[in-house]
């Protein structure tokens, strides 16, 4: 399992613009409800509520489905619940919906310093699940702390976004997600009206709540329940920018917390895809390089970068005009096979299963590459899909404002394709998912200035594809003075913390274990 991002689904039908794509309207202004007395009432029954911790089930569909979370190392096990939030903060005494929680508690009650909470990204990512599946590369935190997650809002078993069926899935990924003409165009329109519509069908009430501001708003009220002065938090990827937008709504409230695998807090919809497509390009130079310094072992086609790329780029060329052979009656066409090529780019571990996909394409046999696009669209071999490309959409929808209509994406082709010739062309076009949104944005870009937080360990991965290296600083400044530490692993893939880096892992249990901040500047490798 990888990170992920606000990250491009490059596929026509989810025209998922990972870094940022326009919103819809969040609702996440301060509570009023039926005035200040009652909002305070509601809140702090709300805060006082008691969870039940039981044994975790097995993942719901919608979280991805499998087996329950196998124990961790030395026996202990994981266990879940069910919190209250507020539909909408504005109202807090009104409707309220569950989020899912997981935790394993510290392992010694007498050094614990309390919870910290993971969002490791998407959005639409499940925190239930993906809390067990990184749980042994975490367990050195749990010495001092309880480890928790949360499906968000919209995520998982946390009142789900719903749209199309797994059929109606299956079909809407084979959509071309970068048209030749005006009929390929026009179908592509007729997706995305569709997706649009069933979303809105199937999750109306709950669409316009599902934004940033007030999954924040839900980690502080997570705070209280679970009896924490101080909110000690891991943010991967997305989870950055809730980790940010948190910090700026509840700079008091930020105990210890880690930024990794940063957004860019201030690239819009348009900047923040440009930077994305640069940085899914730079990895994939940098595959490209790894492959040719294996000399004879690399089975890819060319004896530089740009030979590499060029039969990438060919082989896209020749899926767009006829798919081939996928996995069972399901061809690989060329979105799919970009969408499976930027999905191994997130991490170096995928880098084997890229060249062997890429070069199983080249004959004939699409079945890797399918495979790894629907890793990243969240179908499993049984066909079923979670909700993690619906989420993923309704929360970017829901947070920025910007819609590009179809021909305001295609002006935009050139400009991207000069930034990512194998990727620009799905980004440029991406940027219309959320022309046909039912509810509007809330902002052009998040607000993360935080001044009066305490120290925050922001970290950038150099050769990060989904979050752009340049992220980090631009988190660290709009932070404010004082308040971001940025750090820099010099390596590969999406993450640092779970890269296997032993300067990166040390520095950061330094600082959650023992308060020990880095000094700004430090580098890993």
């Amino acid at each position: 399992m990888v990170h992920a991002a606000r990250r491009v689904v490059l596929t026509a039908a989810a025209s998922v613009v990972a870094l940022f794509v326009a919103g819809c309207s969040d609702g996440g202004g301060e509570p009023d409800g039926d005035g200040p007395s009652a909002s305070a009432s509601a809140m702090a029954e709300l805060a006082a509520q008691k969870l039940e911790w039981a044994v975790c089930p097995p993942p719901s569909a919608a979280e991805g489905g499998g087996p329950a979370p196998s124990p961790l190392p030395g026996g202990a096990r994981w266990e879940c619940a069910f919190m209250d939030v507020p539909l909408d903060y504005a109202d807090p005494g009104g409707e309220t919906i569950e989020l899912a929680l997981i935790r394993a508690e510290a392992r010694d009650p007498a050094q614990r310093i309390g919870s910290l909470v993971f969002n490791f990204g998407g959005p639409g990512g499940s925190g239930v699940t993906a809390l067990p599946s990184f749980g042994e590369k975490f367990d050195s935190l749990r010495a001092r702390y309880d480890l928790v997650s949360f499906d968000p809002r919209g995520v998982g078993r946390s009142e789900p976004v719903e749209c199309l069926d797994d059929r109606e899935l299956d079909a809407y990924y084979a959509v071309d997600g970068t048209p030749d003409d005006a009929a390929e165009q026009s179908a592509l329109a007729e997706n995305q009206k569709k997706y649009a519509a069933a979303c809105e069908d199937d999750s109306g009430p709950a669409l316009p709540h599902v934004g940033t501001e007030n999954a924040a708003r839900d980690m502080d009220l997570m705070r209280q329940v679970l009896g924490d002065d101080k909110l000690h938090y891991f943010g991967i990827s997305y989870g950055t920018e809730l980790g940010g937008v948190y910090a700026h709504l509840f700079p008091k409230n930020v105990g210890r917390a880690v930024l990794d695998a940063v957004v860019d807090p201030n690239a819009g919809t348009l900047d923040g895809a440009l930077g994305q497509a640069r940085g899914f390009q730079l990895a994939l130079d940098n595959f490209a390089k790894d492959c040719l310094a294996r000399g004879d072992d690399c089975t890819l086609p060319g004896s530089t970068v740009a030979e590499i790329e060029a039969f990438i780029t060919g082989l896209l060329a020749e899926l767009d005009k006829k798919p081939i052979e996928g996995l069972g009656d399901r061809k690989l066409t060329q979105t799919q096979a970009t969408n499976g090529i930027a999905q191994a780019l997130y991490s170096k571990e995928y880098w084997p299963y890229l060249e062997q996909g890429l070069d199983e394409a080249d004959a004939g046999r699409g079945g890797l590459l399918l495979a790894l696009s629907d890793s990243m669209n969240g179908r499993n071999e049984q066909g079923q899909y979670s909700n993690i490309q619906a989420a993923n959409a309704a929360i970017n929808c829901v947070d920025f404002k910007e819609r590009y209509s179809l021909d305001q994406a295609k002006a935009k082709v050139p400009e991207f394709r000069k930034a990512s010739p194998v990727f620009g062309d799905f980004m440029a076009w991406a940027l219309s998912t959320c022309s046909q949104w039912p509810v509007p944005g809330t902002f052009d870009h998040p607000d993360v200035s935080a001044p009066g937080a305490p120290p925050i360990l922001v970290i950038g991965t150099t050769g990060d594809p989904a979050t752009p290296y340049e992220g980090a600083r631009a988190m660290v400044e709009a932070l404010g003075e004082g308040v971001g530490v940025e750090m820099t692993y010099q390596g590969e893939g999406h993450g640092a913390y779970t890269s296997g880096s032993a300067c990166v892992k040390r520095t950061t249990d330094a600082y959650l274990l023992n308060g020990r901040v880095p000094a700004a500047g430090t580098v890993c490798r």
